[in-house]
Order: structure tokens, then C-alpha cells, then sequence
């Protein structure tokens, strides 16, 4: 399976290389639905990380991947390629993975979406996700063997409630969640952490001592069953829309999450009337809603040598990355693991940031 979806991705970037050029430029004439735009691109821009535009609104230049396997870390939904993101994102999720497995004791992350190589709309699911500078992580805990592709695909992340209720099943919920959350929290770059209201309500009700990292906990739709960190603009990109600031000296467990168990929230909408006359669908974002460096972005080259995106150079430009960004990090011996550790499928075309 592993060989068959390689075989696919570098198809369709060999294919890329030919004719994306034409495609592009009849896009930016034409105009094009963005998430078919940047939803097509197998690669990155190879260029200088830049995110442009806002979260939900927005691409992504100088991506760079994080890797399938690493010691504390697995990714899943492999097929989606949603691994890319800032060099910065990457960063703090490789560290996050690290401490939490040496101070929060989290075993290892599972990694959800990150962004597309590019960045932009996603031809299915998050409406943000678009500018490099948010990631999904699974409150589901990393186990100890290597997870195969198939099994990334189908396994489905735990929910954290109790029944259909709004409230979290104590018998789920551990302290290491607790302090993974904490952690993630910690990171100055962090601005928020999406997590359904029963998880915020849960943390309102247990933490003790210094509450102020929960100010950046932020409770939302869905998110029972995974967590969402959304970090600022990052140096380097001025043409990135950062969000409103959030109140530090909010703890948030007021008000605010008391609406969240009211009805309204959940309110199913009316029953729509049926309209007299054809109701035209609603117009999907176009490229040209896009900040006009996003146009740019789908221009650039991707890894200029087809060894790029060959088994063996993938894995040994992998191998180099990681190498490079941990040089004192010691080796994860393959006896760890029940399955050898398959090599990463899309290079990482830029240098890798140190933590």
C-alpha cells in the first residue's frame, strides 16, 4: 500500500512539473475555486517560508514536511498530505512531542492535518488550515509500536465526552492530557488551543495554581476528540494577518463557556422554506479571493531534481533533515518498534529548524 501511494505522489509531481505552469497561468486568467487550486499541488513552493494572508484565508510558501515516523511522533491520515506547514510549526510540534514524552508523561503525538505543501483551501474539511500555522493533534496518546499506513488511515481518534453528552467521561480523561494541553500552552508562539467546551469546562473545573496559560484554551465546535494549536505570524512574513490578541488575565471559565452549555449553541437551524425559484449554490472562495501573493506562490518551482521526489532521495534527504535539526538526539532503535520505520514519501526541500 505504502508503495502504491509513493508511486502515485511522485507520478503526480513529475506530472506537475510539466504542466503546472500552463495550468496556473490559465488559472490567474480564468479564475479558479482556490481549494481546486492549491488542493491539486503534490509539493511545495521551494522559496522562503512566508505565510500570506489570514488562517482561513491564506497559502503557504517554504513548507516543509515533518516527517511519517519520528521517536515521539507518528502521522496519520498519510494520504490526505496535510504534513506540511511553516518551518516553525514543525518546530514546536517535534518539541512539544519530546517534552511531553520526557516531563507530561504523553507517551507521543498523533499527528492530524497540518496544512496542504502549499497551504490554501482544502478540497474537504477545515475552512483554516491554510497558512502553515495550525496543526491537529489527537488526544488519543501515540502507542508503542508503529501504527502501518492502513492502520492510519482507519483507526479513529478516541472522543473525550461521556455518551452524546457535553461533558467529559472521567474514566477517559488523565492528568497527561491535562499537562500536555498546559504545555503546548506554554510556548509564547502558541496564540490559541481549540478544544470542545467539556474539555475547557473539565480543565476550568480541575486545574489548580496558575491558570493564566488556560486564557489561550479557547473552547469551539467539534474538537472532542483532538486538539487544535494555532500559532502567531511568524518573522518573515509581513504579508500574514494575524488574529485579535486574546485577554491574559482571563481564565476564560466564565460567561463566556457558560454559553456553551446552553441550548443555543446546538440549536438546530429551521427547517428552511422551499424556495419558489432555483436558489443559486454559494460561491466558493476563488483564487482571486486570495491575498495576490497566493498566485505567486502556486508559480513557484517545486524540488527543482526528479531524485527529489524518487524512494531513495526522499529518504535520504529525510534522513539528512533530521540528522541535521538533532544532531545530539539519540537513535530510536528499530527493535521499538514491531514494523521498520518506512521511509518519508515527500522530500523536505528546505533546511530544517533547529529547536
Amino acid at each position: 500500500m505504502f508503495a502504491s501511494r509513493l508511486k502515485k505522489i511522485i507520478l503526480t509531481a513529475a506530472l506537475a512539473s510539466v504542466i503546472a505552469p500552463d495550468f496556473i497561468a490559465l488559472a490567474e486568467a480564468e479564475d479558479m475555486p482556490a481549494k481546486q487550486a492549491f488542493g491539486g499541488q503534490a509539493l511545495p513552493a521551494v522559496a522562503p517560508p512566508q505565510s500570506f494572508g489570514f488562517y482561513s484565508k491564506g497559502c503557504l510558501a517554504g513548507g516543509i514536511a515533518i516527517p511519517v515516523d519520528g521517536p515521539t511522533w507518528q502521522v496519520m491520515r498519510l494520504t490526505r498530505n496535510r504534513r506540511w506547514g511553516h518551518p516553525r510549526m514543525i518546530a514546536l510540534l517535534e518539541k512539544l512531542s519530546r517534552e511531553g514524552a520526557a516531563k507530561d508523561g504523553w507517551p507521543g503525538l498523533l499527528v492530524g492535518d497540518i496544512s496542504q505543501p502549499r497551504g490554501g483551501p482544502m478540497l474537504s474539511g477545515h475552512a483554516s488550515h491554510q497558512v502553515g500555522l495550525d496543526a491537529d493533534i489527537w488526544l488519543t496518546p501515540m502507542p508503542k509500536r508503529r501504527l502501518t499506513d492502513e492502520e492510519r488511515e482507519k483507526i479513529s481518534a478516541t472522543s473525550m465526552l461521556k455518551g452524546d453528552s457535553l461533558y467529559v467521561d472521567p474514566n477517559i480523561w488523565t492528568p497527561s492530557r491535562a499537562a500536555l494541553l498546559k504545555r503546548a500552552a506554554s510556548y509564547p508562539e502558541v496564540e490559541r488551543i481549540f478544544v470542545h467546551p467539556g474539555i475547557k469546562k473539565k480543565l476550568c473545573d480541575t486545574v489548580t495554581g496558575d491558570r493564566r496559560w488556560m486564557a489561550k484554551v479557547r473552547p469551539y465546535w467539534g474538537h472532542h476528540y483532538h486538539f487544535h494549536v494555532r500559532i502567531s505570524c511568524q518573522p518573515g512574513s509581513p504579508g500574514c494577518k494575524p488574529q485579535e490578541p486574546i485577554n491574559m488575565n482571563d481564565d476564560g471559565c466564565g460567561k463566556p463557556l457558560a454559553w456553551w452549555f446552553t441550548d443555543e449553541p446546538w440549536r438546530k437551524p429551521a427547517k428552511p422554506v422551499k424556495p419558489t425559484k432555483p436558489v443559486k449554490p454559494p460561491r466558493p472562495m476563488m483564487l482571486s479571493d486570495l491575498p495576490p501573493a497566493c498566485a505567486r506562490v502556486l508559480n513557484e518551482p517545486g524540488p527543482t531534481s526528479i531524485a527529489e521526489v524518487t524512494l531513495g532521495g526522499a529518504a535520504a534527504m529525510a534522513r539528512a533533515a533530521r540528522e541535521e535539526a538533532a544532531p545530539t538526539a539519540p537513535a530510536v532503535p528499530a527493535a521499538a518498534f514491531s514494523a521498520p520505520t518506512p521511509p518519508a514519501d515527500i522530500p523536505l526541500p528546505v533546511q530544517r529548524p533547529r529547536n
